[in-house]
């Protein structure tokens, strides 16, 4: 087939349509928010899901029903969905299901740097670690395969170098039809009390045994002789920097690296004068040598911190810990001009409050000049931890916490901390402010169900915020647009301030980038990348 030049999302979505996969669902994250675009735009179902663990229960609604589903999010949207592969895991899958998870090591768009790796081992379920572009097709392709034959969901664990660097990419020819969908009843594979569960467990066990021998004898894995005295292990795209920055070393180049080729690898370190384990983020393939017995020697702590690249690698061989480059100068992120996140948050530090905010593009009032949001954990947070601050503080203070929360975070996991603001409300009461531009604006603009758009963009059934906080019981409920009706939304907050009562304000104004994308975004299915 024709060579193409493929980023890594490209090629993870060229994968999926190949493999004939039936469903693609998932949560947009950067870096993994394109490849449900991109499966979309080549013809394949996909849908933008509420949140991960939505997405995840969707895709094993498929797999369930016989046939081929995959999942994306990025590594933290994995907590999200945990609930769903920990037991998924146990259960199994009578078609195939397979996780596909972007990491973001240097954190350039993201809260904390944890890493995939541990998930498949506390989960139990395999680990495929993609290079370059062609390793993402070749894997995704093969997680469906292995997916399909153990009965057990498969992890790709992606990077955002990996997710954004194109390298060339050679197809194969597309798979077959995928099975067609059919229920069988098996209650004790799929209805997971405690009596099913116990023997799913050692079945579990069972196939991951076979998928380590298979692994070793015939895994996605690659041992390359050198000609010096140095063995590297490493994977995804610690392997090509490591290439570049040892050409002379052997190396054995770990692709699934849950349940790890033990075998070879120990022999490889056996083989080498000096063995060392190169790997981004948590050392947990070294972890694993180590108490296996490898003889492996040491490399700095420093490793897993930030992105690997060709400088680090080096100096982490040579054993000198290399200074840490500086990040370049240049403009710092700022909401975009225009928007109307920037009103909403000159008014709240107008009126000196405290701010519990949420992750979204209005995190960046957080930064100068604005300064005006005071905490950020994780999706959804800003409603409890407001809660949690209005309990606890003296009430003259209390009085002055605002839980602000984007639309698309709102639907995410803002519904139950909602539900809490209802159910265990504090004396002051408390002030929800959920700001609703029409779309997923940091990560590309993508649909979520308060647009009453699809992810195709065709129309959908939208919910109403407001609706659904009369609905909660929430007895003072506003809706304004903040560029319209600056002053009327003001006065709003500051009534809810001086009340202890609970109110929730939607400031509703459509993001300034949306508008051109909506209109460029009804592509026709079928298209070439």
């Amino acid at each position: 087939m024709t060579r193409k030049f493929l980023m890594g999302n490209e090629a993870v979505a060229l994968g999926a349509f190949h493999a004939r996969a039936k469903r693609g669902t998932g949560y947009p994250g950067t870096p993994s928010s394109e490849i449900l675009d991109v499966f979309n735009r080549l013809g394949g179902a996909a849908a933008w899901a509420p949140n991960e663990k939505v997405a995840a229960e969707v895709a094993l609604g498929v797999a369930f029903a016989g046939t081929r589903a995959f999942v994306t999010m990025k590594h933290v949207g994995l907590n999200v969905a945990a609930d769903v592969l920990f037991t998924a895991a146990y259960s199994g899958v009578d078609g195939a299901l397979v996780f596909v998870v972007a990491d973001d090591p240097g954190m350039a768009s993201s809260q904390n740097e944890q890493d995939t790796a541990r998930y498949a081992v506390a989960a139990g379920v395999p680990l495929l670690e993609p290079a370059d572009s062609q390793d993402a097709y070749d894997f995704t392709r093969l997680a469906f395969a292995v997916s399909e034959r153990w009965k057990i969901p498969v992890l790709i664990k992606l990077t955002t170098r990996v997710c954004h660097s194109g390298t060339v990419v050679v197809p194969r020819p597309e798979d077959a039809e995928a099975p067609v969908a059919k229920f069988n009843r098996d209650i004790k594979s799929h209805v997971m009390v405690p009596g099913h569960a116990r023997p799913a467990h050692r079945q579990l066990r069972k196939k991951l045994a076979e998928i380590a021998e298979w692994n070793i004898k015939e895994g996605p894995n690659r041992r390359i002789e050198g000609c010096g005295d140095l063995g590297i292990i490493t994977a995804g795209v610690a392997f090509a920097h490591a290439k570049e920055a040892a050409p002379d070393a052997a190396f054995y180049k770990v692709g699934m690296s849950y349940p790890l080729p033990m075998k070879n690898l120990i022999e490889f370190c056996n083989d080498m004068k000096r063995a060392v384990v190169i790997e981004e983020n948590d050392p947990c393939m070294r972890d694993a040598i180590l108490a296996a017995g490898g003889n492996l020697s040491h490399v700095s702590e420093e490793m897993r911190f930030g992105e690997l690249n060709v400088h680090r690698i080096r100096g982490l061989l040579s054993d000198d810990t290399p200074e840490v480059q500086p990040v370049p100068s240049g403009k710092p992120p700022g909401l975009c001009a225009g928007c109307p996140h920037d009103r909403v948050f000159r008014i709240l530090k107008q009126n000196d409050c405290i701010v519990a905010g949420d992750i979204g593009c209005y995190t960046l009032a957080a930064l100068p000049p604005l300064e005006a949001m005071d905490t950020q954990i994780c999706m959804g947070a800003s409603i409890g931890m407001g809660l949690g601050l209005r309990h606890a503080l003296p009430e003259k203070d209390a009085r002055r916490v605002v839980s602000v929360i984007g639309d698309s975070t709102f639907v995410h996991s803002g519904l139950t901390g909602l539900a809490e603001m209802a159910y265990n409300v504090p004396k002051t009461g408390h002030v929800l402010l959920i700001l609703d531009n029409g779309t997923t604006a940091m990560t590309g603009q993508q649909e979520h169900p308060g647009t009453g758009r699809t992810l195709d963009a065709e129309p959908a059934s939208q919910l109403d915020y407001a609706k659904v906080a009369k609905a909660m019981n929430i007895p003072n409920v506003f809706v304004f647009d903040v560029v319209k009706e600056k002053d009327a939304f003001e006065q709003a907050l500051k009534n809810a301030l001086a009340k202890n009562e609970l109110t929730v304000i939607i400031a509703r104004r459509p993001c300034v980038l949306a508008a051109a994308r909506l209109g460029a975004q009804k592509k026709p299915k079928g298209g070439a990348l």
